[in-house]
């Protein structure tokens, strides 16, 4: 209705205009600059309800319902600007008021039975619902996503799989009811990504059946705990357990910080980290524990236990592997970040397309209309290839969702890997996007109103935590180095990951690339592929290198080669090489997905899509840099990019309404942003 009313109000001030002068100057002032609703303009090609179906994937129904639901209450701060509803943080409050109106909006969603069954109830549905339902929450607010992260993928997921019966029986339905507020203790000062580092020391006392947890050092104090500065009550604790002066490596317990009237509890300090960048909403905190007293069964034990008078249990005599038990379920909080973090790829897009549809700036000749700032091929060039982006990563998360929920004990390494790579990929594309977008939008992006600029700042974050993408990206390497050497040693052939494509004949590129090849999946996809063995030849052959000069793996992996005759370092070959597979893996799903579909228009444009994006894929920089391209196919590989643009950007409207964001979730300028910045519309 409120798209109606708006074409109704612009067509009726269009035909109340009076008639223009008929005396013409040679310089003569501009009419004012009107607004007009892109859809009145901009056709649409394909059913973009049916493409929404596709790049969703599932549970359209329960997105639909929570957004109405956060658009219903006052909580989360409703404006009028041009006439019509947003909702959004106010990022201008103090932090302890963004703190507590985030927990009010999560009591608030409780209190409606948003999470009903989210702990108590299993099943590929329920998960599925789960990640619908955080990227919608992330949609509105990363801070409130974070914090429902936290208790439920970090906390509950921890009593979930770390813990047996008794622990599920007394937890988890109290925290599906929000009774309990958990936190996730691993962080700490001196270490982050390297788990196994951490100093946090439990001990085991037999004659009162306790574990006695203990902060020994500075360093070893829990920091940056989301939830831990104000609100949590337990605590998911990460320590080394020495048993009869013997350490069994890291362990999981759980500790109560603070009572049910929200006090301390005895021998716990909490201090507040302070104001970030972002994610203020968020109260992350530091702990330190002071000979903390837990019950024995507080060991989440589903690995090891400790009987009662005191001696050490477990099935997996290998600490290595029973470390990599131990840590192999906790997937799904990368799993969360990386499907969650393409809806903000796609609000961000879908701003800066609808400003782009209306904005104008300059004129091609003397008293012609301002050109819209999308037929500029520059705009295009800078918007359309990001939009291709997010549609890949929106079929690549479908793909990551699916192998996570049917998971099973023997794809716990494929998951790690896959949710590795597409965490930091998905992330740091999330953040060029945005960046993108906010200059696109020029000194509008700025206003936090319109999101592009704030998001920035609230989304940092996701390129460290959960594991630090410089860091997931050079385990990928790793790992596709151990089922090299497992192949070749086997004398086997490759089979999962996708690397079955290094059984077959090395693909060949032509000498001369025509506009049809260039846009076909099957030359996109031999190209990444000859990308990906490239590369992990060349890893292969450097590892062994200094493997035969008596360096170790690690060792070998960090080196630079000045002695040897290779003109690339290891660990940048590992970086190159982890950046292929992840491209050849989304695309791939892309193109899977494509294929699909019976022939139809939109089939046609999300060829169009794939193509765009296969092609900026091969417009990377290592495609030159190892000799993949000739300098001259390099050079059609961008004329093709642009050709392209031009050819989707009668779609984009179409493309970016195919999200299915609804307009509160957006911002004053992707609609009438000249009323919302009207005189008026500061009076009311």
């Amino acid at each position: 209705m409120d798209r109606a009313f708006e074409r109704t109000k612009i067509l009726t001030d269009h035909l109340l205009q009076s008639s223009p002068s008929p005396v013409r100057t040679s310089l003569s002032s501009n009419a004012c600059f009107n607004y007009t609703l892109p859809e009145l303009s901009e056709k649409y090609a394909f059913d973009t309800k049916e493409m929404r179906r596709l790049i969703d994937g599932h549970h359209l129904e329960v997105r639909d319902r929570l957004f109405g639901m956060m658009n219903q209450s006052k909580l989360f701060n409703p404006r009028v600007r041009g006439g019509k509803v947003f909702v959004s943080p106010d990022y201008n409050q103090p932090m302890e008021q963004q703190r507590e109106i985030t927990l009010k909006r999560i009591d608030y969603l409780f209190d409606r039975g948003a999470f009903k069954g989210w702990l108590t109830e299993q099943g590929e549905e329920i998960e599925l619902r789960k990640f619908a339902s955080f990227e919608v929450f992330g949609t509105f607010d990363h801070s409130m996503g974070t914090m429902l992260a936290v208790h439920f993928f970090l906390w509950g997921g921890a009593v979930q799989v770390f813990g047996t019966k008794h622990h599920h029986d007394k937890w988890l339905r109290d925290t599906e009811t929000h009774v309990v507020k958990g936190c996730f203790a691993m962080s700490e000062l001196g270490h982050g990504s390297n788990v196994r580092g951490v100093e946090t020391v439990t001990t085991y006392d037999s004659n009162t059946q306790e574990f006695v947890i203990n902060t020994p050092c500075e360093s070893a104090q829990k920091f940056w705990i989301g939830g831990a500065a104000n609100h949590a009550t337990h605590a998911i604790v990460f320590s080394q357990l020495n048993i009869n002066g013997s350490n069994q490596g890291v362990h999981a317990f759980i500790a109560q910080i603070r009572d049910a009237d929200g006090y301390l509890c005895q021998n716990v300090r909490i201090a507040d980290c302070g104001r970030k960048i972002g994610l203020n909403g968020v109260d992350n905190g530091r702990i330190w524990f002071d000979n903390v007293r837990v019950p024995r069964e507080n060991l989440l034990n589903s690995v090891a236990d400790v009987s009662a008078d005191g001696k050490y249990l477990s099935s997996i005599n290998d600490p290595d592997q029973r470390f990599a038990a131990f840590l192999a379920p906790l997937t799904i909080g990368r799993v969360s970040i990386a499907t969650s973090t393409v809806y903000i790829s796609k609000a961000g897009l879908t701003i800066a397309i609808r400003y782009a549809l209306t904005r104008r700036a300059f004129s091609l000749k003397p008293n012609e209309p301002e050109v819209l700032l999308l037929d500029y091929p520059s705009y295009q060039r800078r918007l359309l290839p990001l939009l291709a982006k997010t549609y890949a990563m929106s079929f690549a998360s479908h793909y990551l969702k699916k192998l996570f929920v049917k998971r099973t004990p023997q794809s716990y390494k494929t998951i790690h890997i896959f949710s590795s790579a597409f965490k930091a990929t998905f992330t740091w594309n999330n953040l060029h996007i945005l960046q993108e977008c906010r200059e696109a939008c020029g000194g509008q992006g700025l206003r936090t109103e319109n999101h592009v600029g704030q998001w920035k700042a609230e989304f940092d974050v996701q390129s460290t935590f959960e594991g630090d993408n410089n860091i997931l990206m050079q385990q990928i390497s790793k790992a596709l180095l151990a089922e090299y050497v497992a192949a070749k040693k086997r004398k086997k052939a490759f089979k999962g990951l996708g690397l079955e494509h290094m059984n077959k004949p090395c693909p060949v590129i032509p000498s001369q690339l025509t506009s049809t090849a260039l846009r076909s999946s099957q030359f996109q996809m031999d190209a990444l592929c000859l990308r990906e063995r490239d590369l992990l030849n060349r890893f292969a052959a450097e590892i062994s290198h200094y493997q035969a000069k008596g360096l170790s793996k690690e060792h070998a992996f960090n080196m630079s080669n000045s002695d040897s005759t290779s003109v690339h370092q290891s660990y940048q070959i590992a970086e190159d090489l982890g950046r292929a597979f992840t491209d050849r893996s989304i695309f791939q799903a892309f193109a899977e997905a494509e294929a699909t579909l019976a022939a139809s228009s939109l089939k046609d444009v999300l060829g169009m899509v794939r193509s765009l994006y296969g092609l900026i894929c091969v417009e990377d920089a290592s495609f030159l840099r190892y000799g993949y391209l000739s300098v001259e196919n390099a050079a059609a590989v961008r004329s093709e990019i642009t050709k392209v643009c031009g050819e989707l950007r009668p779609h984009a409207l179409a493309l970016v309404s195919s999200f299915g964001i609804p307009d509160a979730f957006l911002s004053p300028i992707a609609f009438n942003w000249i009323d919302a910045n009207s005189w008026s519309s500061i009076q009311h």
